[in-house]
């Protein structure tokens, strides 16, 4: 009986550490993924001049002809729409706040 408990305390052990080493695993990927985008000039452009677009008002309109690839036209699209969604979210929530 003592055999069969160390043998179950052993394998929920081993589970919990693989568990926790697959999740540990997806946690740094989406933090590789966050310092590739903040690294990356043509997404580092989409969000700034999402950010001023938002600010002046202007249209979701991002002019993607300034990158000559496609991966790169994709992050600059991806980097606007982020940089301006951000800023109409902050500019709402401090009108909200105003208002409260």
């Amino acid at each position: 009986m003592t055999r069969l408990f160390t043998y179950a305390t052993i394998a929920v052990c081993l589970g919990a550490t693989a568990t926790l080493a697959v999740s540990n695993r997806n946690v740094n990927q989406n933090l590789n993924a966050e310092a590739r985008l903040a690294t990356d000039g043509a997404f580092r452009d989409g969000l700034y001049l999402g950010k001023l677009a938002a600010k002046h008002g202007q249209p979701l309109c991002p002019a993607v002809g300034r990158w000559s690839s496609e991966r790169d036209r994709s992050l600059f699209t991806a980097g606007y729409r982020r940089g301006y969604d951000e800023t109409l979210a902050i500019a709402d929530a401090e009108t909200r706040s105003e208002i409260e």
